[in-house]
């Protein structure tokens, strides 16, 4: 497995140059990216040929793109979501171009929108959304989220188990539509290692990790995330489950907080190395 990082709980690290740098430094082996950042690569180095040898230097020929986020706005009105999915074929291409195979996206637990009606029409906006993504060969992750206050933020419950995720993968009907599977959210769904050795590599799109307090689980906020090793979830056994069903692909810390954590990018960065080497030797994978 790949060890990656989203700009969330490394600091204000600023622009995808000083991210690339900061994360080959501290030895990752990729970053998530915006697909607005990559057409802006290729442009600035003047060739996807400049760009590529761009992030081999600034990434010490290790750091790659481990996925962009769909930044089509699918949950709202139909001019919102056509006017976004303009745009999502030129992010793909310089995606693909740059290596980059996934793109990810997050459904919350509850919804304003009759719970019924939502689910037809993301159905089909998010299979639009895969098909374009498809045809340059990037895989569409979606996260189902756990945490309970999620559950009842808005009107109407929504989709946020791993069953009926993978359910709703199936209605979407695209080749290239997967998980994208969250420690923090498996954790607050009350789900075991048996859970995940019960999919298929091919199933998982990308992989986001973190860790919860000393709380009940019910208590446990999104924003009040902690660093590998630091909480109470067993990721140790969350990393050895992907790795008995043979998961290769990236896993990439995401730390959301109430507050910026303290200290420098170069510090947090740092505190992030030592947190995935805790965990990974934990469960024997390094």
């Amino acid at each position: 497995m790949l060890k990656g990082l989203t700009r969330a709980g490394i600091g204000d690290v600023g622009g995808l140059d000083s991210f690339v740098r900061l994360a080959a430094q501290h030895g990752f082996d990729a970053v998530d990216a915006g697909g607005q950042e990559l057409i802006d690569l290729i442009a600035q180095q003047q060739s996807v040929t400049g760009a590529k040898a761009w992030l081999e230097d600034a990434g010490q020929g290790r750091v790659r793109i481990g996925s962009i986020g769909l930044s089509v706005e699918w949950r709202r009105d139909e001019d919102t979501f056509r006017a976004g999915l303009a745009g999502l074929a030129a992010e793909a291409q310089a995606a693909s171009a740059l290596g980059c195979t996934a793109c990810c996206t997050y459904m919350l637990p509850s919804t304003d929108w009759p719970a019924a009606h939502f689910a037809i029409i993301a159905t089909r906006r998010l299979r639009t959304c895969a098909q374009v993504l498809g045809a340059y060969g990037i895989r569409l992750g979606l996260e189902f989220v756990g945490p309970h206050h999620l559950r009842t933020k808005w009107a109407n419950p929504f989709l946020r188990t791993l069953q009926e995720t993978l359910d709703w993968i199936d209605a979407i009907g695209e080749p290239n539509v997967g998980l994208l599977f969250d420690a923090y959210h498996w954790y607050t769904n009350e789900l075991g290692v048996q859970d995940i050795v019960r999919l298929r590599s091919d199933q998982i799109v990308h992989v986001h990790i973190n860790d919860a307090p000393d709380v009940p689980v019910a208590e446990a906020l999104d924003n009040g995330r902690l660093y590998p090793g630091d909480g109470v979830i067993d990721l140790a056994g969350f990393l050895r489950g992907l790795n008995q069903i043979g998961y290769e692909g990236v896993v990439a810390q995401e730390i959301l907080t109430q507050t910026p954590p303290a200290g420098t990018p170069e510090e947090l960065a740092a505190r992030s190395k030592q947190a995935f080497h805790r965990v990974f030797q934990a469960a024997g994978l390094e």
